[in-house]
């Protein structure tokens, strides 16, 4: 496997490799992203993403039929942003995805939209707490990035 699909010296899972493929994908698009932000107790999102204009995205990254079946708690996402897509590959079976949601063929590489995910606008004070949470989680991510030992003792 190439070293750019290694992190912190472990292989990428395959949803990892989607979900990298969506965030690059997404860059290019002027949003930014983070990777398993947790926006309630009990949710865990594949990727957020905050757009130029502060929409939030949010990409749930399935790899196989398993995967998807077993997702139970997907529409609970749907309140924690203005649009909601699913990241798959182009094995996938996209017919058992919801036609009401959004769709992102990916690799590991980059990925492409499909089927733009309807908009259903937060309210403001949602937003607020997702952005706050989305700096706040980026913002510790980089600090241990930069200083591993900090906030251990």
């Amino acid at each position: 496997m190439p070293d750019d699909l290694m992190q912190s010296n472990a292989i990428m899972q395959p949803g990892q490799l989607l979900a990298r493929g969506v965030c690059r994908h997404l860059r290019a698009m002027d949003f930014v992203c983070v990777e398993e932000l947790v926006p309630a107790r009990g949710l865990r999102v594949d990727v957020m993403a905050l757009g130029p204009k502060g929409e939030v995205w949010v990409v749930e990254c399935k790899s196989s039929r398993a995967d998807f079946q077993s997702d139970h708690k997907w529409q609970g996402y749907l309140e924690w942003c203005d649009r909601f897509f699913w990241a798959v590959d182009g094995d996938f079976p996209t017919e058992l995805l919801p036609d009401e949601t959004g769709l992102i063929l990916a690799d590991a590489y980059d990925a492409e939209i499909v089927r733009m995910g309807p908009e259903d606008t937060l309210a403001p004070a949602r937003r607020k707490v997702l952005v706050q949470k989305f700096a706040r989680t980026t913002a510790m991510r980089l600090q241990a990035l930069r200083d591993p030992t900090a906030g251990l003792g």
